[in-house]
């Protein structure tokens, strides 16, 4: 007798923000956990399987930080531009790991590297997800000055997706840092709105503004449990939900 079918997603379109940093774990010394981003591929999987169309846009925060570079003395730009090639080897990584689970998927970068990736073309891509595909947007913007949280939020917008999934190292959005003050409290829902008024950390100033105009939710959660990406992809609400009014 057939088992009961997957749930299907809540939403049909999402866009998976993953930190570089979520790559490699708390406690490993590599920068890409192969056993980290085997579960992600595998989680991933799950969703892919009950229907969702999902973008993946990774950060490179386990390899690179230009800002961080470029305050010790380095060329700005060219701190960034370093930063958009560690995202290339984590999008790599992760796109290995989906093909070994048979989750058919691309890699688009917005800087030109044709051995190794497709080049980011909008329509390609919207094409590429509707037919089942996952699609690691690489290289953020291909533009210095901007981050791989603007990345997520633009690709969010042209790509038409329903929701942006922010995969961190905290659990949620708090009133204050968690890690400085115990009593800090999470919020299960938070508006655009209430986060500039409360000055909540969820993403930098352009990205957030980018979702905020243009409505598309933020959900913020811990990647770390085993499960909870699987659970934020089906749609269930863990961590908060960053939404309009």
């Amino acid at each position: 007798m057939p088992g009961n079918p997957e749930p299907s997603p809540t939403y049909k379109r999402a866009i998976l923000k993953l930190s570089g940093e979520a790559l490699r774990g708390k406690d490993s010394r590599d920068n890409i956990s192969p056993e980290i981003v085997d579960r992600i591929a595998r989680e991933i999987r799950e969703a892919v399987d009950a229907g969702l169309q999902l973008g993946v846009v990774v950060g490179g925060g386990n390899f690179w930080r230009g800002a961080s570079a470029s305050a010790r003395g380095m060329d700005r730009p060219t701190a960034d531009y370093v930063g958009m090639l560690a995202t290339v080897m984590n999008s790599l990584a992760l796109e290995g790991a989906l093909s070994v689970h048979g989750v058919p998927c691309v890699v688009q970068s917005a800087i030109e590297m044709k051995n190794v990736a497709e080049p980011f073309i909008r329509r390609r891509a919207q094409h590429q997800l509707e037919s089942g595909k996952v699609v690691i947007f690489a290289a953020g913007t291909g533009n210095p000055f901007f981050s791989t949280d603007t990345t997520a939020a633009l690709r969010a917008n042209e790509m038409r997706a329903d929701i942006i999934l922010k995969a961190t190292q905290v659990d949620g959005v708090y009133n204050d840092d968690p890690r400085k003050n115990p009593d800090a409290v999470r919020y299960q829902t938070v508006t655009f709105h209430e986060c500039l008024s409360r000055r909540l950390s969820v993403m930098d100033s352009t990205a957030f503004g980018l979702c905020m105009d243009n409505r598309i939710p933020i959900m913020v959660f811990d990647l770390a449990p085993a499960g909870n990406l699987a659970r934020a992809l089906r749609g269930e609400r863990i961590g908060t939900l960053v939404h309009g009014e």
